[in-house]
């Protein structure tokens, strides 16, 4: 993919966002330089080691840098002063009260007033609260130095992790908050070898954009997870309701999946922050409050049905396959999996774990707790085991041979908290099973 004209872009934060984009706008011709303030992880970069797990990225970044149209830099200032545009994709966590720490992006500002040294494209493409774009206008207006001039623009990812770098070649649109033309014809320069409809509008309405599209497929997932806590109650089958459900083309298919609940970065900080934005403009948006607790409680749900199968799980050996929040990624952020571990660990269960890609990040994350242990096959995991937890829908689990599992199992019991197993073809193996509404 080759684009007309190239831009020297400066992508701030060698995230899952930042790190992504930097290798896609290379391939599409751009010279780009990746910042971050993580010496270690810069290093790591320059090695061609990568932060985390994303399927096509190492050789992407590879191939960049071999034709010299990626460079990872730790000075933020030689980042901004080299080139035309600088893309902000640094984290926004969230603080105790539910709203988005700005406090990283609001330094990239600062540091863009300060080495103003040519007319300057700004774009957040981190997730921020609406207006968040308004007070990066004024941080650079008030802080720089000379009269040259600037644009600052929205241009919100929706990448999935997992499937990231072909939704940034092949994505439903691509909105560009902007506030003159001349950042629109660039933005638009950047994209044009990207074959998608353009929703260009202001910038609020760009960033409201973001957080109201994660807000509304959070709020399917936990719908759906509502029907199933309903479907078990009335013995009806959550999948054929799904299935139904899906073929409404008003509603379609996608996110109608029930099961443990949704995890990651994106969902559970967004719920918050746009709930926190729009009390703080006036509007109480309780359903989205609602959406947390359903996703919540479906973790105690599924941890009660394991109790209600095991009884007393003191000294019972679970074995746990899938840790990081979906498949496709080692992101462990906000993962379900961890707080179903943390609560067995608690009961007094001996724990045995399994992911295909996220062990390391999990023996970080997961360190604390006790009476917990890694294995590098599901089945050393499952050996002895009185429940089989599957908490993350990889293929890998689906192509698992029952039948040896069952004979190295102490109990034949499988826990499918994401309703990924054939239920005929487990209860044929001879085991007892229980999914989510099913």
């Amino acid at each position: 993919m080759k684009t007309a004209r190239k831009y020297k872009i400066c992508v701030v934060g060698a995230g899952h966002v930042g790190l992504v984009a930097a290798a896609c706008f290379s391939k599409l011709g751009h010279k780009v330089v990746c910042v971050d303030n993580n010496r270690s992880k810069i290093q790591m970069l320059k090695g061609m080691s990568m932060p985390f797990h994303e399927p096509g990225l190492e050789s992407l970044v590879k191939s960049a840098v071999k034709r010299r149209n990626l460079e990872f830099l730790f000075s933020l200032t030689e980042g901004i002063r080299s080139s035309e545009v600088i893309f902000i994709a640094v984290g926004t966590p969230p603080k105790k009260d539910g709203s988005a720490d700005l406090s990283s992006v609001e330094n990239v500002a600062h540091a863009a007033a300060k080495n103003l040294n040519s007319y300057k494209l700004v774009v957040s493409k981190s997730t921020v609260p609406v207006q968040t774009g308004k007070r990066i206008q004024e941080i650079i207006k008030n802080n720089k130095k000379n009269g040259l001039k600037f644009d600052v623009a929205s241009n919100p990812e929706f990448l999935r992790e997992g499937r990231a770098i072909y939704d940034f070649f092949y994505p439903d649109r691509i909105v560009l908050g902007v506030e003159s033309k001349r950042a629109e014809n660039i933005l638009r320069g950047i994209y044009s070898s990207v074959k998608a409809p353009f929703v260009v509008t202001d910038i609020n309405t760009a960033e409201l954009i973001k957080h109201a599209s994660n807000s509304f497929l959070a709020t399917k997932i936990s719908f759906i997870n509502a029907v199933s806590r309903v479907c078990d109650l009335a013995g009806a089958d959550i999948e054929k309701v799904s299935k139904a459900m899906g073929m409404d083309r008003r509603i379609g298919s996608k996110f109608l999946q029930a099961g443990i609940g949704y995890g990651g970065f994106c969902f559970p900080k967004d719920i918050e922050a746009f709930a926190y934005i729009s009390e703080e403009l006036g509007y109480k948006f309780g359903l989205l409050r609602e959406v947390r607790n359903i996703n919540q409680g479906q973790v105690i749900y599924f941890l009660r049905k394991i109790k209600k199968k095991l009884g007393s799980l003191k000294n019972k050996k679970l074995a746990v396959l899938g840790l990081s929040f979906k498949p496709g990624t080692d992101d462990m952020r906000f993962a379900p999996a961890v707080k179903i571990v943390e609560a067995l660990s608690k009961e007094g269960a001996r724990l045995s774990l399994y992911d295909p890609k996220s062990m390391d990040k999990s023996k970080r994350v997961l360190k604390r707790i006790k009476k917990i242990k890694f294995f590098k096959s599901p089945y050393v995991a499952a050996s002895g085991a009185e429940c089989l937890c599957f908490l993350t829908e990889w293929d890998e689990f689906r192509r698992l041979d029952l039948k040896r599992l069952r004979k190295i199992m102490d109990y034949p019991l499988i826990a499918d908290g994401r309703n990924m197993l054939d239920k005929k073809k487990v209860l044929m193996a001879g085991f007892e099973y229980f999914g989510i509404g099913r």
